[in-house]
């Protein structure tokens, strides 16, 4: 007997209804011209790993936590003397999301991560890159339910970059907005 395959919650909703809206408000004659998510790439930049090689750790372990697969370690591409920093020591870690477990973590920012942070009134429309790109800066990693609050030593902030196939940004925050990104007013 042939198993279900696994189908995310938030691509079903974006082929039932973000496809439809977007295909009305743009007036698309091909569902194939409607814009989609292609990737969301999540940063951890850590200066501070230069001194202190756990921090660091910690950082892979944060974004492994929240994405489900292996954080990439992040080396210096060329040596800094004012910042202390030299050729190919570890700064930051990162991962790249696609697939099922790109439209997973898009569920759990939307509707888990982004009501738990502080003193929140919405996100800004500003951080959209020109082509299409969103990018959202978080200042802690607490507000993930995935995270364990007992392991975290320090806060550290992060990127989220989620990448569209949208021709501009206007397509893009009409993505966004099916998607149900909460951005201000």
């Amino acid at each position: 007997m042939a198993t279900k395959k696994y189908v995310p919650r938030m691509y079903e909703f974006y082929k039932n209804e973000v496809v439809e809206d977007l295909k009305k408000e743009f007036g698309y004659k091909n569902p194939m011209q409607v814009p989609k998510i292609e990737k969301i790439a999540i940063n951890i930049g850590v200066g501070e790993a230069k001194s202190d090689i756990k921090i660091l750790d910690e950082a892979v372990a944060t974004l492994t936590a929240l994405s489900g697969q292996k954080a990439a370690i992040r080396r210096a591409k060329k040596a800094i003397s004012n910042f202390k920093l030299r050729k190919g020591l570890p700064i930051g870690a990162m991962v790249t999301l696609r697939g099922a477990r790109m439209y997973d973590f898009l569920d759990r920012f939307i509707s888990l991560a982004i009501p738990r942070m502080r003193d929140f009134r919405g996100l800004p429309d500003r951080a959209f890159d020109g082509r299409g790109n969103y990018t959202v800066g978080v200042k802690d990693q607490l507000i993930f339910p995935e995270v364990d609050y007992n392991k975290v030593t320090r806060a550290m902030g992060m990127n989220i970059t989620i990448c569209t196939s949208a021709k501009n940004d206007l397509e893009a925050k009409a993505l966004l907005k099916g998607f149900g990104m909460p951005f201000r007013k």
